[in-house]
C-alpha cells in the first residue's frame, strides 16, 4: 500500500490536528497543522530558510503575491502580515492543506486577502511576487513543469523568491531556470537549502 503524500489532492489519513508555532520578523505565529499535510510535525527548514532570508514585503507593498504550494499556509500568514496593502493567493494541489491555510488565515484575520484555491481555479490574474518552497519529491519533469507554468504569471517588475535543498536538485534548478532565460541569483545558502531570487531578463521582459 502506498502512503499519502503532501501532494495528494485528498489525503487519506487520518485529519488528526495539532499546532506549530514559529516567529518570523519579530511577529509570532501558532498556525493550525494536521497529518497529511506537508510538514505538519514543525515549520519545514527550508521554509524557515525562506522566510528568514528572503526579502519580505514591507508594509509600502500592494498588488498581487502568490504563494505556490502552500501547505497548512505559513509562507502566505507572513506574507499578508508583512503586506497588509496586498493580495496573496494561496495555492495548493491538497484540499487538507488549503482548508488549514484558510482557517488560519482566517483566525489571523487575514481570510479577506488571503485568497485559497486550487491551481486551476486561479484566475487569469499576474503576480509581483511568487514565493514558494516547491515540492521536489514530484519529479524533475512536474517540477519544472510547475516553474513554467506559474514564473510566467509573475509580472514584467516582479520577482519570485524560491528556497529548494542543495542535495534535492538546487543548483540544477538555478542552472535549468537559467537556461529558460530568467535572471536568477542565489542569495543565500544555509542549512543546505538555496535561495534563489528570481526575475525576468530583458528577453523575457519583452
Amino acid at each position: 500500500m502506498s502512503a499519502d503524500h503532501y501532494f495528494t489532492a485528498e489525503p487519506a489519513v487520518p485529519d488528526t490536528r495539532g499546532r506549530i508555532g514559529f516567529s518570523v520578523a519579530g511577529r509570532s505565529y501558532d498556525l493550525a497543522v494536521a497529518r497529511g499535510v506537508f510538514s505538519a510535525g514543525r515549520l519545514d527548514p527550508g521554509t524557515a530558510v525562506l522566510l528568514r532570508k528572503a526579502e519580505l514585503p514591507t508594509a509600502a507593498v500592494g498588488g498581487t503575491l502568490l504563494d505556490l504550494g502552500c501547505g497548512y499556509g505559513p509562507i502566505a500568514c507572513v506574507l499578508a502580515s508583512e503586506a497588509p496593502s496586498a493580495t496573496v493567493y494561496a495555492i495548493d494541489v491538497n484540499a487538507r492543506a488549503r482548508e488549514l491555510t484558510a482557517e488560519n488565515a482566517a483566525a489571523l484575520s487575514l481570510g479577506e486577502r488571503v485568497r485559497v484555491c486550487a491551481p486551476e481555479d486561479v484566475p487569469a490574474v499576474t503576480f509581483d511576487q511568487i514565493w514558494s518552497n516547491p515540492p521536489t519529491h514530484v519529479g524533475k519533469a512536474e517540477l519544472h513543469a510547475m516553474m513554467d507554468r506559474w514564473l510566467d504569471r509573475l509580472a514584467p517588475d516582479g520577482v519570485a523568491w524560491l528556497v529548494i535543498n542543495r542535495n534535492l536538485g538546487g543548483d540544477s534548478l538555478h542552472t535549468w531556470l537559467t537556461g529558460r532565460g530568467w535572471d536568477v541569483v542565489r542569495t543565500a545558502s544555509q542549512r543546505g537549502f538555496r535561495v534563489l531570487k528570481v526575475s525576468r531578463s530583458a528577453e523575457k521582459t519583452d
